[in-house]
């Protein structure tokens, strides 16, 4: 049976404002034996599909320094020190990025990015009824073009490589998830 590793000690080793970087030695309880392990400290992730009364899903063209090439998203980012939940930041970081806001938002998931060395968490957000409501206010570092799609066309987007963030999979994962549990939940017509 697998247990948990005692960690001996942690080090913060470097702070580069939307992580830090630090390394915990802990002690592997089969063979005692002490190990260094690097771990990624980030806030919290928000993912939020923003469907508009037509069905269409609000998306957002962005360039990924990461991967430098533009992608397909919804909109996401990090949870703020001053969101008093996850849900507050889906909700801004949509009127942020795309200038929609919708009459209600739930939550339809959370997972662990990378739980290998990343200590955070990315929730999921469904945004109803999204309607445009005021010009995008994007951060002095985005580029950012908005795109409604119909929800019918995402599977296809997501096999033909169209869309490729894990995150943005996972979140219509727990959309289709959903959409399974309550069939008629996303009934458009």
């Amino acid at each position: 049976m697998v247990k948990n590793w005692e960690k001996l000690s942690t080090e913060l080793l470097a702070d580069y404002r939307i992580f830090n970087i630090r390394q915990d030695t802990r002690r592997s309880p089969r063979t005692g034996n002490e190990h260094g392990f690097y771990v990624l400290e980030a806030p919290d992730w928000i993912n939020i599909i923003p469907i508009t009364p037509e069905g269409n899903v609000v998306f957002i063209h962005q360039f990924r320094h990461g991967t430098e090439r533009i992608t397909l998203e919804v909109p996401g980012g990090m949870v703020d020190n001053t969101d008093d939940d996850p849900g507050e930041g889906a909700r801004r970081e949509m009127l942020e990025e795309t200038g929609y806001d919708a009459e209600r938002i739930i939550h339809i998931g959370t997972v662990e990015p990378n739980p290998a060395f990343l200590d955070n968490r990315c929730h999921t957000y469904l945004a109803l009824n999204a309607r445009w409501v005021q010009t995008p206010e994007f951060d002095g570092a985005e580029d950012i073009a908005v795109e409604e799609i119909p929800l019918t066309a995402v599977s296809h987007l997501i096999t033909s490589g169209k869309i490729t963030h894990a995150l943005v999979i996972c979140a219509f994962y727990h959309l289709e998830q959903l959409s399974k549990q309550q069939p008629d939940f996303l009934n458009f017509s």
